[in-house]
């Protein structure tokens, strides 16, 4: 086993003097960053749009609903879609909780360690919200088609995904437009 002392992090003798100790990556000079004037900050939001919580939220309640109604079409049993709309439920309703929660500790000016604390807080709160439903649905459909559910679940969730495929093509069709307005310029 190897001690670690303080004298660690001095260079070795075969170690270039010029060298960093560290990472290989972190050996070259630094860029330094310089901060963004109110202009090109304004700039760059408007080239990056944010997808709204509300409307992924959407999706996913329309991805429910659809889920159940296609279960439903396909099995002909009541138990199975309600199943499937449950596994949506159970997606839906704690992200519902943890983006509402989060969105309060995402306030501008809010200290950055505090915000991650309440990202992780909420993020914890969804996943006991997610056990204790799955753990729940026995008790609420009866004898639950856990195909169904998990299906129905897991599409739901998947939505984030298009979401965030939504809003690059929204990123895209804006920079074309801005393209055309200025003339490729």
């Amino acid at each position: 086993m190897t001690k670690i002392t303080p004298n660690a992090a001095r260079p070795t003798p075969r170690q270039s003097p010029r060298q960093a100790p560290g990472w290989q990556d972190t050996a070259g000079e630094e860029e330094e960053s310089t901060p963004l004037t109110a202009e090109q900050a304004r700039q760059w939001r408007a080239s990056h749009p944010q997808l709204r919580v509300t409307r992924v939220l959407a999706m996913q309640v329309v991805t429910g609903i659809v889920v159940a109604a296609l279960t439903w079409a396909w099995t002909g049993r009541p138990l199975v879609a309600w199943s499937a709309a449950y596994g949506a439920l159970v997606g839906v309703l704690p992200a519902a909780l943890a983006a509402r929660g989060t969105a309060r500790w995402a306030a501008p000016g809010f200290p950055p360690a505090a915000a991650l604390a309440g990202l992780m807080w909420w993020e914890a709160v969804k996943l006991v919200l997610t056990g204790g439903m799955l753990m729940a649905a026995p008790k609420i459909l009866g004898a639950p088609s856990w195909p169904a559910l998990l299906i129905g679940l897991v599409l739901t969730i998947k939505v984030y995904w298009v979401g965030l495929l939504l809003a690059q093509s929204m990123r895209s069709r804006q920079g074309q437009a801005q393209r055309v307005k200025t003339n490729g310029c």
